[in-house]
């Protein structure tokens, strides 16, 4: 399997070679040269494995370069009932009728990405330990990619992390989540601005080629191709856990700001699983709801981005849709390329033509939003009829995804569950009155001795403290 870049000026290399660098050289993002695809016997074969046997299956397919018992032993490390609360690693819950939630949240971080970032963490560590390089992780968090990436990398060796957050946008939950470790190797910045400002600065230096060759600059954002793949595994397990046969089909409704946990959905459908929609639920920052409906995309300016009671969500300019687009326009860089200058000149572009939306629509992607109002109405809603609380991304997810699966009682729909509604206490108290409940790890997390730097929305401000940190 080799990659080649959404923007094609990459020559096509394997999995090992582009897993730490983030952005392609172009600018573009990494893609696998073909998606494998699977047959319907080797959906029959998949069915009874456990979580690990379908990681190794999967993640094989597309980590050719890495030895099938490596694999399994950087799995094993991995996905361990201590790790992630059961052996199931991710199980499936139902709530009412035909929706049911994805239980994704047990991991150290209470948070859907540690299912990615706990196997990048033994991932990475596996490929430095056999080159004796150092790496540098720059990443920007909207609040649980830092939380998982600073729990999966703290005082791994040969690794240090650089993490950028809004400053005063994530929950206290989130922020004393990140600040409060205090392992050496991990560096927190709080930036002055919003979430899109920090992934600009990722990007930015993302693109300086030199700079970041010289400081081993590597990532964990979601554009990182090895989280999309191991975010595919769960939508394999979900599917048997609620299926008897492939002839049977279920939906998905996933909460999304970056696109990457919906673009790991579109990769499972596109290697045969059968999805028959994938729903993606958006706050009220709704570009991507706004481009699903009318086929313009149109991020929104920093200033516009709304602080919300779903701050992981408070996304303008999606990092991964750039993945869709190159799959919508039939792999075609060129024409890539052309729509992300666009989007650099013009703030937009236009996919609205009746053979882009065809084509649009024959993912099976839709989408809905959601309001503060939706999001308390909903958590109070489930609350009373199940006694579950759920966060308010999920909400956001139970929310588009209720309308979704009237349209088809019979389908399966599944909503993604994001956090565990310990980390936005504030938001579970105006809905329901009452504090959430909390790991008895988490208890004072909050008045916990922090470490984080304070910045400027300064590109360079970044790379002077990467070059102090980690002098060539």
């Amino acid at each position: 399997m080799l990659y080649v870049s959404t923007r094609g000026a990459m020559e096509p290399r394997p999995f090992l070679e582009i897993l730490m660098e983030g952005l392609a050289p172009d600018g573009g993002l990494v893609m696998p040269e073909t998606i494998p695809r699977l047959s319907s016997a080797d959906i029959a074969r998949m069915r009874p494995m456990t979580y690990q046997e379908l990681a190794v299956e999967i993640i094989g397919r597309f980590a050719t370069d890495i030895p099938t018992p490596d694999l399994q032993h950087l799995v094993e490390l991995t996905y361990t009932a201590e790790a992630f609360g059961s052996s199931e690693i991710t199980p499936v819950t139902p709530l009412w009728e035909n929706l049911h939630v994805l239980e994704l949240s047990n991991g150290p971080s209470l948070a859907f990405k540690d299912v990615a970032m706990q196997f990048l963490g033994h991932l990475f560590a596996y490929v430095l330990d056999r080159s004796g390089e150092e790496l540098n992780i720059l990443g920007a968090t909207s609040g649980d990619t830092g939380g998982a990436a600073i729990y999966a990398m703290r005082s791994k060796p040969h690794i240090r992390v650089v993490m950028l957050s809004p400053l005063g946008r994530t929950s206290a939950f989130q922020a004393a989540q990140m600040y409060s470790v205090l392992d050496p190797n991990i560096h927190n910045l709080a930036l002055r601005g919003v979430f899109d400002d920090c992934q600009d600065i990722v990007k930015a230096i993302g693109e300086d080629s030199e700079f970041k060759a010289r400081h081993h600059i590597g990532t964990v954002n979601s554009i990182n191709w090895a989280r999309v793949v191991a975010q595919t595994v769960y939508y394999f397990k979900a599917y048997f856990a609620l299926t008897e046969s492939h002839e049977e089909r279920v939906s998905f409704a996933v909460p999304s700001g970056n696109f990457g946990n919906v673009y790991a959905g579109h990769v499972a459908r596109t290697m045969g699983l059968p999805i028959e929609r994938l729903v993606l639920a958006t706050n009220e920052n709704d570009v991507l709801d706004e481009f699903f409906r009318t086929g313009i995309y149109a991020p929104r300016s920093s200033n516009a981005v709304q602080a919300t009671s779903s701050p992981s969500m408070d996304i303008s300019k999606a990092s991964n849709f750039e993945r869709f687009v190159y799959d919508s326009v039939g792999g075609d860089a060129a024409v890539t390329r052309e729509l992300y200058a666009r989007l650099g000149t013009d703030g937009r572009f236009d996919l609205s033509s009746p053979e882009q939306r065809r084509l649009v629509s024959d993912s099976g992607l839709a989408s809905g939003t959601s309001s503060h109002a939706d999001r308390m109405s909903t958590i109070r809603e489930v609350s009373e009829r199940t006694g579950r609380v759920v966060d308010t991304h999920t909400a956001d997810g139970i929310k588009v995804a209720r309308h979704f699966a009237a349209l088809s009682p019979d389908i399966p729909m599944i909503c993604l569950e994001t956090a565990l509604p310990a980390k936005f206490a504030d938001s579970i108290v105006e809905a329901l009155g009452h504090q959430p409940r909390r790991p008895a790890a988490y208890e004072g997390l909050e008045n916990r001795e922090q470490r984080v730097l304070v910045i400027d929305n300064d590109v360079d401000a970044v790379r002077r403290f990467i070059a102090e940190l980690s002098p060539s």
